[in-house]
Parts: C-alpha cells; sequence; structure tokens
C-alpha cells in the first residue's frame, strides 16, 4: 500500500509531457531572442501582435497543465472528472477574480489620491474614508430612521443652492458619518457649517438611543454665529421633527425649569456659545450626560484663553461613553493644534488647501493713506469712483464704528453699523436689513468677522488694519464665498508698517500679487505681534472737523453753561452723584454722534 501511494505521488508530481514541450519551446525562443536581441527595438507592429499571442497561448497552456494536475488529484482521492472540471473552473474564476479586484483595488486608489491632490484635499489619521462625489453617495446606517433621514437631507440640499459637496464636504462628512473624532481646517466659505450639520443630524437619526435629553451640543464663540447656524440646522431639517434649539436666555430658564421639576429635557441639537451654557452646569441646571456629539465651530477662537476654560468645564460635563467630538475652524495656529489634540480622540484630520491662508476667490488689495486723517478721504473716494456693493468696512473698536457711521451717514449710502454696544434686538434688525438689501454698507468690528455667511457680499474693506494675520483671514473670509468672486481692500498707515508683512505673506500664500519691497520688509518682533494682539494701537477719532474746530465748539459750550449758572436756571442745580454720572454717561455714547450730525 505504502508503495502504491509513492508511486501515485511521484506520478502526480511528475512534468506533464505539455510541460515538457513547453519548456523546450521556451528554451528555443530564448535563444533565438539572445541571439536576435539587437533587433528589439526594430520589432514591427505585427511581430508584436504575435509575440503577444505566443505568450497567450502560454497561458493557456500553463491553464491546461494545472486542468491536467488537478485530474489526476481527483483521480487519487477517488473523485470524477466532471466533479474537478467544475472545481477547477471555480478556482480559475477565483483567481482572475482576485487578480482583477486587486488591480481595481490599485486603480481605485490611485483615483482617490488623484481626487484629493486636485481638490487639495490633505487628510490623516486612522481608517480614513474615501471622499464622497454625491451627496448621494452618503453611507448611513441600514437602520429604517437613518435611511429616513437619508432621503429628507437629499431632498433639502436639492432646494439649497449648492447641489454637490465642496471639498472639506467629500471628506468630512464620510469621516463625521463613521463616528471618528475629527478636525477640520478648511477657508473661510467653504462649507463647513452643512458639513458638521448633514453628519450630525443623521447619526442622531441612527443613533438607538432614546431622545429624551440633550443628544448634541454645537458651541459658537458669539451669538449672532449661534443663530446662523441654527438656521441652517433647521434648513436642513425641515420635514422631520427635531428639536433644534438655541440657547438663549429664555430657552435657559426653560431647561433650569425643566431640569428642577425632573421633566424630560428633550433637545437634538442645542447650539450655544460656552459662557451661557457653563452658567447652567455651574448653577446644576442641565445635565449632559445623554450628550453623544459635541462640535465646536470657529475651534481656534474657543480654544484661546478666556474660552479654554469654559470649554474645559462642557467637556468635562458631557460623561457619555461613547462620545464624538469635532473640531471645525478656518485658521489653526500650531499651538491651538496640539491643544485639540488633547481633547480628540485618534481623530481623522481633514485640511483642505494651505493653513492659514484666505480663499484663492479673493482679490487682494494693500492702499497705503499715509495717516490717520487719509482713510477717510480714501473711503469716500472709492464711494466717488463706485464701489462695489454689498460691503463689509471693519474698524477695530465699537467707538470708531460709530464715528465712521456718522461721518458717511450722509454720504448717499444706505449704512448701518453693528457691534457689541447694540442690543440683541438692534443687532438683528441691523444684519436683517443688510441681508434683503435695504443696508447696503455694514460697519462692524471683529464680533462679524468669525463664521457669518453674508452671500452676496462683494466687497470687504479693512478700515483699520487687523490686529492678527488671523484676524485678516476671518475677516475676509466674509467675501468670496462658496466659489464667488470677492474683493478685499486694507488701509495702512505708517504706523501700522511694521505688521505689514505678516498680512502680506498671507496675500502672497493665497495666489495674490505683493510688491517685492513689501515682503522685503523688517518682520515685526514676537513682543510687537504679542503686544498688537493685546489691545489695538491708539488711534486719532474718526472726524473730517478739524482739532481746533472742535475745541472751540466745545469752549462755546462752556461758556454757555456757565452764562447759564450765573442767570439763575433751575434747571442746573446740583444733581445727585448717581444721576449726574447716568447722564454723563449718556451724553458720552450719544452726544458725540449727535453733535457731528449738527454739524
Amino acid at each position: 500500500m505504502e508503495d502504491e501511494a509513492r508511486r501515485q505521488a511521484s506520478l502526480l508530481l511528475a512534468p506533464p509531457k505539455s510541460k515538457a514541450k513547453k519548456c523546450d519551446a521556451h528554451c528555443r525562443r530564448s535563444s533565438m531572442e539572445l541571439v536576435k536581441s539587437k533587433e528589439v527595438f526594430e520589432q514591427s507592429d505585427e511581430e508584436a501582435a504575435v509575440s503577444s499571442e505566443e505568450e497567450g497561448q502560454d497561458v493557456e497552456e500553463e491553464e491546461d497543465e494545472e486542468e491536467e494536475v488537478a485530474v489526476r488529484l481527483f483521480k487519487l482521492h477517488g473523485k470524477s472528472v466532471d466533479e474537478e472540471m467544475t472545481v477547477t473552473q471555480k478556482v480559475k474564476k477565483t483567481k482572475k477574480g482576485a487578480a482583477q479586484k486587486s488591480t481595481d483595488d490599485s486603480a481605485d486608489r490611485e483615483g482617490v489620491r488623484m481626487l484629493r491632490r486636485q481638490l487639495g484635499i490633505h487628510v490623516s489619521g486612522v481608517s480614513v474614508p474615501v471622499p464622497i462625489t454625491s451627496f448621494a453617495d452618503m453611507r448611513l446606517d441600514p437602520v429604517s430612521s437613518a435611511q429616513q433621514m437619508k432621503r429628507l437631507l437629499l431632498q433639502n440640499i436639492e432646494r439649497s443652492e449648492y447641489k454637490e459637496p465642496t471639498p472639506v464636504q467629500m471628506q468630512a462628512i464620510p469621516s463625521f458619518l463613521l463616528r471618528h473624532d475629527v478636525l477640520v481646517t478648511a477657508p473661510t466659505g467653504s462649507g463647513k457649517t452643512a458639513a458638521f450639520a448633514i453628519p450630525i443630524l443623521a447619526n442622531l437619526a441612527a443613533s438607538s438611543a432614546t431622545s429624551s435629553g440633550i443628544r448634541s451640543i454645537v458651541l459658537a464663540p458669539t451669538r449672532d454665529l449661534a443663530v446662523q447656524i441654527r438656521a441652517e440646522f433647521t434648513r436642513l431639517a425641515t420635514g422631520k421633527k427635531m428639536h433644534i434649539t438655541l440657547l438663549s436666555k429664555a430657552t435657559a430658564a426653560t431647561i433650569a425649569s425643566q431640569t428642577k421639576s425632573k421633566l424630560a429635557v428633550n433637545h437634538d441639537v442645542l447650539i450655544a456659545t460656552p459662557l451661557r451654557l457653563v452658567h447652567l452646569i455651574q448653577e446644576a441646571k442641565v445635565d449632559l450626560s445623554t450628550v453623544e456629539i459635541v462640535c465646536l465651530d470657529e475651534a481656534d477662537r474657543l480654544l484661546e484663553l478666556g474660552f479654554v476654560e469654559q470649554i474645559d468645564e462642557i467637556f468635562a460635563a458631557c460623561t457619555h461613553a461613547n462620545i464624538q467630538r469635532a473640531m471645525f475652524s478656518a485658521t489653526m495656529l500650531e499651538g491651538v493644534e496640539e491643544l485639540a489634540h488633547t481633547v480628540l480622540r485618534d481623530p481623522v484630520k481633514v485640511a483642505i488647501g494651505m493653513k492659514n491662508t484666505g480663499a484663492s476667490t479673493i482679490d487682494q488689495k494693500l492702499v497705503f493713506v499715509g495717516k490717520e486723517e487719509g482713510k477717510l478721504v480714501a473711503i469716500k473716494q472709492l464711494l466717488h469712483d463706485g464701489l462695489q456693493l454689498p460691503a463689509l468696512l471693519f474698524v477695530q473698536n465699537k467707538e470708531r464704528a460709530n464715528e465712521l457711521y456718522h461721518e458717511l451717514l450722509y454720504d448717499g449710502v444706505n449704512i448701518g453699523a453693528v457691534h457689541a454696544d447694540r442690543t440683541k434686538e438692534q443687532r438683528d434688525d441691523v444684519i436683517a436689513r443688510f441681508r434683503t438689501g435695504e443696508v447696503w454698507m455694514l460697519i462692524c468690528t471683529d464680533l462679524m468677522s468669525r463664521g457669518m455667511d453674508f452671500k452676496a457680499v462683494n466687497m470687504v474693506i479693512n478700515y483699520d488694519f487687523p490686529q492678527s494675520a488671523v484676524s485678516y483671514i476671518h475677516r475676509i473670509g466674509r467675501t468670496g464665498r462658496n466659489g464667488r468672486k470677492g474683493k478685499a481692500v486694507t488701509f495702512f498707515t505708517e504706523d501700522d508698517m511694521v505688521h505689514l508683512r505678516t498680512i502680506a505673506n498671507v496675500m502672497k500664500l493665497s495666489g495674490c500679487e505683493v510688491p517685492d519691497w513689501i515682503l522685503s520688509l523688517k518682520k515685526a518682533s514676537a513682543s510687537k505681534r504679542k503686544e498688537l494682539l493685546k489691545a489695538p494701537p491708539m488711534r486719532h477719532r474718526i472726524n473730517t472737523i478739524s482739532g481746533y474746530d472742535l475745541q472751540k465748539a466745545h469752549r462755546l459750550k462752556q461758556m454757555k453753561h456757565a452764562k447759564l449758572k450765573v442767570d439763575g436756571d433751575t434747571n442746573n442745580q446740583p444733581e445727585p452723584l448717581f444721576e449726574s454720572r447716568k447722564k454723563l454717561a449718556k451724553h458720552k455714547k450719544g452726544g458725540e454722534g449727535s453733535s457731528q450730525s449738527k454739524l
């Protein structure tokens, strides 16, 4: 028995006749190829075709040999040839399929690399998904609620002004849907809000958790940005009963009373500024243990000193075991990015284009105005020549916003001003009028530079030089959004020259032309940059009236006041200290503007 088995094994391992013939033919052909090696590069197309045909025959011979070996194997094990042929065909098909799949996978990977390279998508992390090229490519959980939400999202997206995903949406949405922590940096106006709003709504729909409690939190540095984010969530969730709440004074009181009464607090998406939410946490008037997702918009601002302590407290209160964290911003400095990595767990990092640059759709220009008085001349000249309206004018503080407003009020342009001293109702009213076209030019501080989406803004004017490159990027980012063209003009004086190169470098990286003499200027020292970040420089007040005339008007007012006292005016009796201070403060706020209007 052992001898018979050995004999069969030797027969099995012996090379078949066809194999020997094939080897002889191959050897003869190889020798001929060596003789004719000098003529290889002169081979005609016909000869190349014949050679290819011979190689194909060799492959067929090898397949025939595999079949012959398989026949003997099956005979050895007592199986029929028909069974063998079926299995052999399956083996061949599997081999071909595996080879084809390997080729397809390689081609797919190369295609993905090319797509990312063309769109400027830089991505890193573990298990990074391929980018989507259509919103319909979004892969949601197979549960019915998630699929229903996908259909609804696609319908609402179809009704919106954008039909195809932007580069940041192509990579950030699938990463978010896989429940990765994500850190996303993309230029202003690139569609970051939708890039986190869409997957948040989809993940909440797919979650098996109950609808009670606060399920997700979106944090923004300003109330105005929070209002805008709430509007985007509401638009995308149209047709689905979801509780999307903006945390205001009224809603905070409602949540506090519900928590105190142990009633169900149902909020699918809670949009808030950090300080207001921290107040609720500190007073034990809110439970964040049910929060599944925390997203930071304008993350670099929220991780700066002054906000970061509040963010830490919010993260500490969100104790869900599988919480997902996400951070989105247009700019991300190195120190802030390192801080973000201490909060995120194995994040997928997505960056679009070059870091810390303006959008390539913005035409950026620097204008030298000499001294401070030259700015008013320059802006009036722009108005006379035909400014590209609607436009935003950025100044460094609220006092200068009021001064510029009164100077331009009667120059034939519908103008408005928004800053921190305005009430919530006043700010909302001016912003709404600017969106509808009633106001053509809006004067604002850096309060409006973060995340605010004014789709039709054609021009941004930096009346006062920005305090940092980050501030500059966010200011000019209010124009040139969603692929539209925009223009940004920055005034600079002799006093601003020391910081000019910083802004010029941003312009250069954005693809704008910058004079060589500006790029060769001495770079501002670290101490000077820190000093500028702490507080803006002192500037002369914005006024076309000379200092002499102002002093003269002030003296006349004092003389009139003294005369009234001498004449015994009863209205000039001494007032209680508190009342006189109130009137003085009121006079300081409104008196200057009214006096300028009269003049």
